[in-house]
């Protein structure tokens, strides 16, 4: 394994002596390993398997900034306990959390050390979930790192053209033997869409996929609900509007419990009786106890899925952008509702922790809600992130 490291160090400090603590420090780690580490220009730090930045004294937070731009995240920025290599790292690692950017200080042992590099090094993803077309451009909070989806979940994030799917469905034909209590134009319209987005999954290898939905409301007269209904019914994660906070999360809830989830909106509270409706167009068809076929709601076009969940305990998920910060609580769903202003699956779930969360720090606005009790587990798995 080949390690290059990029050294910084402020004028203020004599360049003899900091050259041999990190002629120190590299050495101890080589001799405690079977892991090179090489000390390399700028222009040849992504060469190798791990990138390190090495801040060797304290006064280079200066220097990583005039860096900055020819630097690419994860930012991993070694240490060690002299001339106050620790605290300019800390300083650093403040500045690229304070921007949304990912990035760790590696200090402490030889053996800590060796391991997180192994680690990092190893970090190649073992999932593939496809972004089609980008955030709606209403989830402002929901933008993430994917470097951080990568080093955190195990995921690599594919992004793939909306005007690819609207290619593909040009071309495509309805080829299903499935039948719905439908307007069959519109369902045919619906399954060719399904029948695109299978046709993605298959061609880029993926585990997952989010859409940007509404942009397909205008020039193919259809929706993507029943498709990603029928893609979690199959095992697939499947969310809309290109949510991949909420694409992560349910993959994160089916990794765990091996169920796909309903993405919903929080659509009204009862903070005295600590209750919630939540609703949404789209859910896995095998999540329904029973569910008939409508139009969208905000468009009144196309196909959507009016399902029926069971009355019974719930867990609700979210993942921050950050993708490691989060939300968990249990409840239960208390009734299915009828109402004309929702979205068409509408639930009221009663919360069991504090439902002042959803009006003063939520993880933006879809959740993802999963049958049964699974607190405890989401919260060890939490807990194992890097």
């Amino acid at each position: 394994m080949k390690v290059n490291v990029f050294p910084l160090v402020s004028s203020l400090h004599s360049q003899d002596k900091i050259n041999e603590n990190t002629k120190n420090l590299l050495g101890e780690l080589m001799s405690a390993s079977d892991v090179e580490f090489n000390v390399t220009s700028l222009d040849d730090l992504y060469e190798g398997d791990l990138a390190l930045i090495l801040i060797q004294s304290g006064g280079s937070e200066g220097l990583f900034l005039e860096n900055f731009s020819k630097l690419k995240a994860p930012y991993y920025l070694l240490t060690y306990g002299n001339n106050n290599s620790l605290a300019a790292s800390l300083e650093i690692l403040s500045y690229l959390k304070d921007n949304n950017l990912d990035g760790e200080v590696l200090h402490g042992s030889n053996e800590y050390i060796i391991d997180r590099v192994k680690s990092l090094a190893k970090g190649e993803a073992k999932y593939r979930l496809g972004v089609i077309g980008k955030p709606s451009d209403w989830l402002i909070a929901s933008a993430v790192n994917y470097d951080s989806a990568k080093r955190l979940h195990g995921i690599d994030l594919v992004d793939i053209s909306i005007d690819e799917i609207r290619t593909r469905y040009a071309e495509s034909i309805n080829d299903y033997n499935l039948t719905f209590d439908y307007d069959n134009e519109e369902i045919d319209k619906a399954l060719r869409l399904h029948k695109v987005l299978e046709g993605v999954k298959t061609d880029y290898n993926l585990d997952g996929l989010t859409i940007r939905c509404f942009d397909l409301l205008g020039d193919l007269k259809t929706t993507a609900c029943l498709s990603l209904a029928l893609l979690n019914k199959e095992g697939i994660v499947a969310t809309c509007e290109g949510d991949i906070p909420t694409m992560v999360s349910m993959h994160v809830l089916n990794k765990i419990t091996g169920q796909r989830g309903f993405q919903a909106n929080p659509s009204r509270i009862d903070v005295e009786g600590s209750k919630m409706i939540l609703a949404h167009c789209t859910l896995p068809l095998d999540m329904a106890d029973k569910f008939y076929l409508d139009t969208h709601f905000e468009s009144g076009i196309g196909v959507a899925v009016k399902g029926y969940l069971k009355e019974e305990k719930v867990t609700i998920f979210k993942l921050s952008r950050n993708l490691k910060d989060y939300f968990v609580t249990t409840g239960r769903i208390l009734r299915n509702l009828e109402e004309s202003n929702l979205c068409r699956t509408q639930i009221e779930v009663a919360i069991d922790n504090s439902i002042n969360y959803f009006l003063t720090r939520p993880y933006g606005n879809h959740h993802v809600v999963i049958y049964g009790d699974h607190a405890d587990a989401i919260h060890k798995y939490m807990r194992k992130l890097s």
